[in-house]
């Protein structure tokens, strides 16, 4: 069983809680985009109306990228959010940490350093191994409390995630509590299932494809995007030169993968029946039959589009993950557009997080039972495995 805040005494008490809000950064320093905080104002709000000193743990970015960098634009940002003080200190354990929070105030919180400016951080232990860190054993003494909230890092086995557990009594928040709520027993949700499989990630969707098919978690699985076209080019259709190319370069070695899966489970991996592509500055769409074409293929188009949707209209459950095509270009945004319309007529519906979230912010799509915070770790609870930041938690 994993606790909640329903289970926490956090009236005066150092609680450190550990949220996803890596976010994209602009070239001035700031956040170009605060929606990953948003997510995690209900948890950290409700700890400090009932009086908690809480002490938030986060990463940014990788080693080398231009997105590392440090929490003081999101420390800055959560106190626009949050109708409490918000302080930063760039440090993550040291003896100033353990002093700043000794001195917070009840009702008020700290943004520590970026975790990951430690090297610890970006490497994944066992829990055991993870509680022995310096980063972990170095804070710890100074909290009461540990609460996860990073639903979306909860398949990482990192010291942040799941090294507190041990030294700490632990709970998680309430991203984590619905998204566990939610995806926590898909295979009890109702059938038949369809996943619907798109994006640019083909190598993932072919694990999530091959994990739910020979599960059985999965009826059928609808393709779409650069997976829909890896697919088709498996199935030996000739999409020309400039897909042929994008499909060999994104799938790169699981292209054998695909073809294996599809010889396999073909009668259950749907394959777009025509696509979109950009000719003379117009959408054109081609059947499938009319390929190759000189153009890369951007977009499902509407035969298939109305395909899948009979498929949806039947379904018990959909689980959404990838666009269809190139949504940020408003000639490639309705396939994904109209595909996620139709999903809503499934008796529940499941979208997962990533790209799949920023398609639908930016194309104003909602209505769902339930948008995940989380890509990978989504796509593991979806195709039915065990999160290592869960685990600590239980």
């Amino acid at each position: 069983m994993v606790r909640t805040l329903d289970d926490l005494d956090a009236a005066g008490a150092a609680v450190g809680v550990r949220v996803d809000i890596n976010s994209p950064i602009a070239d001035d320093g700031s956040l170009a985009d605060d929606s990953r905080l948003h997510a995690h104002v209900e948890t950290l709000q409700e700890l400090l109306d009932r009086d908690a000193r809480v002490v938030v743990l986060a990463h940014q970015g990788r080693p080398g990228g231009d997105d590392f960098t440090t929490l003081e634009p999101h420390a800055e940002a959560l106190s626009e959010l949050l109708s409490s003080s918000v302080t930063y200190l760039d440090a993550t354990f040291s003896a100033e940490a353990h002093r700043r929070v000794d001195t917070l105030d009840p009702g008020t919180a700290l943004v520590l350093e970026n975790t990951r400016f430690y090297s610890e951080e970006y490497m994944e232990f066992d829990p055991e191994v993870a509680a022995a860190t310096h980063l972990v054993r170095g804070l710890a003494p100074a909290l009461d409390a540990y609460v996860n909230d990073a639903f979306a890092a909860a398949h990482r086995s990192q010291p942040s995630l799941v090294g507190f557990p041990t030294h700490l009594p632990s709970y998680a928040g309430r991203v984590m509590e619905r998204e566990l709520e939610a995806l926590g027993d898909i295979a009890s949700t109702p059938t038949p299932r369809v996943y619907v499989l798109g994006g640019a990630k083909v190598d993932d969707s072919i694990d999530v494809a091959e994990a739910v098919l020979s599960s059985g978690l999965a009826d059928t699985v609808l393709t779409s995007g650069v997976v829909g076209n890896t697919f088709l080019h498996v199935a030996g259709v000739d999409l020309g030169a400039e897909s042929t190319e994008v499909v060999q370069k994104r799938a790169g070695e699981a292209l054998a993968r695909a073809e294996s899966l599809y010889e396999e489970y073909g009668d259950r991996i749907h394959l777009p029946v025509d696509v979109a592509v950009e000719r003379d500055g117009e959408r054109v769409e081609l059947s499938v039959d009319d390929l190759p074409a000189e153009e890369a293929a951007m977009d499902i188009g509407s035969e298939t589009v109305a395909d899948y949707g009979d498929t949806l209209a039947d379904a018990g459950t959909a689980v959404l993950n990838g666009p269809a095509g190139v949504f940020e270009m408003d000639l490639f945004a309705h396939g994904t557009r109209d595909l996620y319309e139709a999903a809503k007529a499934a008796e529940f519906t499941v979208v997962g997080g990533g790209d799949t979230a920023a398609a639908l912010r930016r194309l104003g799509l909602s209505g769902f039972d339930h948008v995940s915070t989380g890509g990978g770790a989504a796509l593991a609870m979806l195709t039915g495995e065990s999160l290592p930041a869960v685990e600590a938690l239980r």
